[in-house]
C-alpha cells in the first residue's frame, strides 16, 4: 500500500493505480474483517503522511475532471427505457459478453475499479465511520504553497446537475406514456405533474448556474421542486392500486418500477446539491477542522509514522450520510446490473400481487362458510367426479389407437383439457385446483406490514374453511369418479362382449398407482407443480381480460351481434370476461397433463402425472377388468396410492401457490406456531364442526339477528 501510494501522479489521468489501491482493500475470499482493517490502516498511512494524502486528492481530482458524470448518477441502478423484454435480453447478452468499455464515462471506469461482483458486500461491510474518515483525510489534506485550488467540489456537483435535468426528462418522457396515460385516464383533465416537474427542474437548474456564476447568492429552494414530484409519486400509487382491478402488465409495471426509480434518485441528487442543507453543514466542518495534527510529511517504510491516537471523528451530518448511502447504493447497482434475478425482483412481484390478487378473489368461491356450502361444494365436485369418470375412459381408449407419440400428447392434451372446460362451464369443480386459488385467498388475509397486526384466531379460522372445503371436494371428486368409471366398464363389457381393459392393463394400471413399488408419488407432485401453473395461468387471463377490457372488446363485434344477435353477444362479452382466466387456466392444465408423459418419453427422462381423481377412476376400471380378483393386498395397496396421491397432489400445489403469494405480497410470516395454536384450539373446542363446519341454525340465527338489529 505504501509503494502505492510513493508512485501516485497528481497530475495523471490513468486508472491503474487506483485499480491497486482498491485491490490492497479488497478481502481475499471474502474475509470482510480485512476490508475494514485496510481501510483504517489506509486512514492512518495518509494522516501521517499529508503529502501523500494531498497527492491522492490530486489523484482523484484530476481523474474526475477528466471523465463524464452523467451516466453514473442517471443510469446505474434505473431501469432504462427500452422495455422489459429488451433489457432481459440486452442483460443476457452482457452477462455472456460484457461490453466494450469508454474510458471517457465516470460509470465505466467504476467497472475497472470495483470489477468484482462481490464488490459491495466488503464496501458496506465496512463501517460508515471509516469511510468518512477516510474521505475527511484526503478531503483535508493541507495543500503545497505552489499548488492551485482544485474543482473536486464543483465538479461533482456539475456532474450531479446534468442527472438531474437528464432524469427530469425520463421522468416526463415515460409520465407521457400511452400504457400510463391509458391505466390513468384523468391525468388529462389537469396539468400533468410529470410535465409540470420538469419545468420546474428547469428553472431550479438555471437560478443553480447563475448562483454558481456568482450571480445570485443562494438559488431557489427545491420545495416546491420536491412537491411536484410527490405529486407524480402519487400518481404512480393511484395506477398500482387501480391496477388491482382493472389489471396490469410486464410494460406497464416496467415503466412504473423505472419512473419510481428516476424520482428516487432524483430526490437525493437534490438533496446533495442543496446549498442550505451544505451551509447547515458547515459548522460542524468548522468545529470538527479545531483539532489538528501536526505530521512530519515523510514516505516511511514502516507503520511507526502513524499517530497512537486519532482525532474525534466529525459530526455526521444528514447530507454527509446521504452521500455516502448514495455511494454505497450505485456501487451495488454497478455490480448487480448484468444480473437478470434483479431485473425480475424489481418488476415481476407487482404483476405477481395482481395475477395472485386475482386468483384470491377466485378462491374465495372454493371456500364454503357452513354446511349447507359443504353440501354445494360437494354436489359441485361429484358432477366434477362424473366427467372424470368418462374422461378416464376416453384416454384409455386413445391409448389404443397407437398413434405417433406427439399426436398421442395432442389427442391426450385435448381430452384433458376440453373435460376441464367443460367442468368449469357447468360450474362444477376439480377439488385439486382448489389449493392454487385458496392459498391466494390465505396469503391476502397474512397481508399486513408486521405479524403483530395479523389476526390468529380469524386466520385460523380462514384455514380451517378451507382444510374442510378441500377434504369435501376431494371426497365428491373420488366418491362419484369410482362408480362413474365401475358402471362404464361395466356398460363396455356389456356392449361389446370384452372388458375395456385387458387383465394386463389391468394390472398396469394398478401398478401405476402403486406408492412403494413405483414414482407414483414423484409424479404426483409434478401433477401439483402443473395445478399451481394452471392456478397462476388463471390469474394471469383474469388479470389480461381486466386490463385490456376484453368484455368490452367482444361487445364491440358487430359481426358477431348479427350472427348471435346483440343480447347473446353481450352475454357472452360477459362471460369471456369474468370466466375467461378460468377457461384458460383448465385449457392449459389439460395440455401440461397430456404432454408430460410423451415429453418423458421423448427426452428419456422419469417423467410423467398422477392426479388422484384420474387414479381412483382407473382403479376402479382395472377392478372390472380383473373380473373384481383383487386380493385385500391390492385393494390395500390401491387406495393408499389414491390416498397418497391426493395428499401429495394438495400439498405441492398449495405450498407452491402459498409461497408465491407471501412473495408477491412481500410477506415473510414467521409466526405460524401462533397459528397451529389456534387450529388446535378450534379442534379442541369443537372436533365436529372442525370437520364439517358449523350448523346452519347457527348461519341462520346470525342472519335473523343481524337483520333484527337493523
Amino acid at each position: 500500500m505504501l509503494d502505492i501510494l510513493e508512485r501516485i501522479d497528481p497530475r495523471s489521468d490513468r486508472i491503474d493505480l487506483l485499480i491497486e489501491l482498491v485491490d490492497c482493500l479488497r478481502p481475499r475470499r471474502r474475509h470482510l474483517g480485512h476490508a475494514r482493517a485496510s481501510v483504517r490502516t489506509l486512514t492512518q498511512l495518509l494522516r501521517g503522511n499529508p503529502a501523500q494524502a494531498w497527492a491522492l486528492r490530486s489523484y482523484i481530482v484530476t481523474l474526475l475532471e477528466k471523465r463524464r458524470h452523467t451516466s453514473l448518477y442517471s443510469d446505474i441502478g434505473i431501469l432504462s427505457n427500452d422495455g422489459f423484454f429488451t433489457e432481459l435480453k440486452r442483460r443476457i447478452a452482457w452477462r455472456l459478453l460484457p461490453p466494450a468499455l469508454d474510458d471517457l464515462y465516470l460509470s465505466d471506469s467504476l467497472d475497472q475499479v470495483l470489477y468484482a461482483e462481490a464488490d459491495y458486500y466488503w464496501i458496506r461491510s465496512v463501517p460508515d465511520e471509516d469511510w468518512l474518515a477516510l474521505f475527511d483525510v484526503v478531503s483535508e489534506a493541507p495543500p503545497p504553497q505552489d499548488a492551485a485550488p482544485d474543482r473536486a467540489r464543483l465538479v461533482t456537483t456539475m456532474g450531479m446537475l446534468d442527472a438531474i435535468r437528464t432524469l427530469s426528462c425520463r421522468v416526463c418522457a415515460l409520465g407521457l406514456e400511452p400504457r400510463l396515460v391509458h391505466s390513468y385516464s384523468e391525468i388529462e383533465d389537469f396539468d400533468s405533474p410529470f410535465l409540470m416537474q420538469n419545468i420546474e427542474v428547469n428553472h431550479y437548474l438555471d437560478e443553480y448556474g447563475r448562483f454558481l456564476e456568482g450571480s445570485i447568492d443562494r438559488p431557489d429552494d427545491p420545495r416546491h421542486l420536491l412537491v411536484m414530484l410527490d405529486q407524480c409519486d402519487e400518481v404512480v400509487a393511484k395506477i398500482r392500486r387501480s391496477s388491482l382491478s382493472v389489471g396490469t402488465s410486464v410494460a406497464l409495471t416496467y415503466v412504473l418500477v423505472a419512473i419510481s426509480q428516476s424520482i428516487e434518485r432524483l430526490r437525493k441528487l437534490l438533496f446533495l446539491v442543496d446549498v442550505s442543507e451544505a451551509a447547515k453543514e458547515a459548522p460542524l466542518l468548522q468545529d470538527a477542522s479545531a483539532e489538528v495534527i501536526d505530521a512530519e510529511p515523510s514516505s516511511s517504510r514502516a507503520l511507526a509514522t502513524i499517530p497512537p491516537h486519532s482525532p474525534p471523528p466529525r459530526p455526521v451530518s444528514p447530507q454527509r450520510a446521504a452521500a455516502l448511502a448514495l455511494a454505497q447504493e450505485l456501487v451495488e447497482a454497478h455490480n448487480t446490473k448484468y444480473q437478470v434475478r434483479g431485473l425480475f425482483r424489481d418488476n415481476i412481484h407487482l404483476l405477481a400481487r395482481n395475477v395472485t390478487e386475482n386468483a384470491s378473489r377466485t378462491g374465495e368461491h372454493y371456500i364454503a362458510e357452513s354446511r349447507a356450502q359443504l353440501r354445494d361444494m360437494f354436489k359441485a365436485a361429484a358432477g366434477a367426479g362424473f366427467i372424470v369418470g368418462f374422461m378416464a375412459t376416453f384416454k384409455i381408449l386413445l391409448s389404443y389407437l397407437r398413434a405417433a407419440p406427439l399426436v398421442e400428447a395432442f389427442l391426450f392434451s385435448m381430452n384433458y383439457s376440453l373435460g376441464f372446460m367443460l367442468v368449469h362451464m357447468l360450474h362444477w369443480t376439480i377439488a385439486t385446483k382448489q389449493p392454487a386459488m385458496t392459498a391466494q385467498r390465505i396469503a391476502a388475509g397474512l397481508h399486513s406490514r408486521d405479524g403483530r397486526s395479523i389476526d390468529f384466531d380469524s386466520m385460523a379460522e380462514l384455514v380451517n374453511k378451507v382444510f374442510r372445503t378441500q377434504i369435501v371436494s376431494v371426497l365428491g371428486n373420488v366418491v362419484v369418479a369410482f362408480p362413474t368409471a365401475l358402471v362404464i366398464a361395466i356398460a363396455y363389457q356389456q356392449m361389446t362382449g370384452h372388458h375395456l381393459v385387458t387383465p394386463e392393463k389391468a394390472r398396469h394400471l394398478l401398478h401405476d398407482i402403486d406408492p412403494i413399488h413405483t414414482p407414483a408419488l414423484f409424479y404426483a407432485a409434478i401433477a401439483g407443480v402443473w395445478l399451481f401453473v394452471a392456478g397462476l395461468i388463471s390469474g394471469y387471463y383474469d388479470n389480461k381480460a381486466l386490463y385490456t377490457r376484453m368484455g368490452q372488446r367482444v361487445r364491440q363485434l358487430r359481426w358477431l351481434g348479427s350472427l348471435f344477435g346483440v343480447e347473446r353477444r353481450d352475454r357472452l362479452s360477459r362471460y369471456v370476461e369474468n370466466n375467461l382466466g378460468g377457461l384458460m387456466g383448465n385449457f392449459f392444465f389439460g395440455i401440461l397433463l397430456g404432454t408430460t408423459g410423451t415429453v418423458g418419453y421423448l427426452l428419456g427422462l422419469p417423467l410423467d402425472i398422477r392426479h388422484v381423481t384420474f387414479s381412483t377412476a382407473n382403479f376402479a376400471t382395472a377392478l372390472v377388468g380383473l373380473d373384481y380378483r383383487m386380493s385385500w393386498e391390492m385393494v390395500a395397496n390401491a387406495s393408499a396410492g389414491v390416498a397418497l396421491i391426493g395428499a401429495v397432489n394438495l400439498l405441492v400445489s398449495f405450498s407452491l401457490a402459498l409461497w408465491v403469494a407471501l412473495r408477491a405480497r412481500k410477506i415473510q410470516f414467521k409466526r405460524s406456531i401462533l397459528l397451529l395454536r389456534a387450529l388446535g384450539r378450534r379442534f379442541l373446542h369443537a372436533p365436529l364442526d372442525f370437520f364439517i363446519g358449523p350448523r346452519d341454525v347457527d348461519t341462520i340465527d346470525i342472519h335473523v339477528a343481524t337483520r333484527g338489529n337493523k
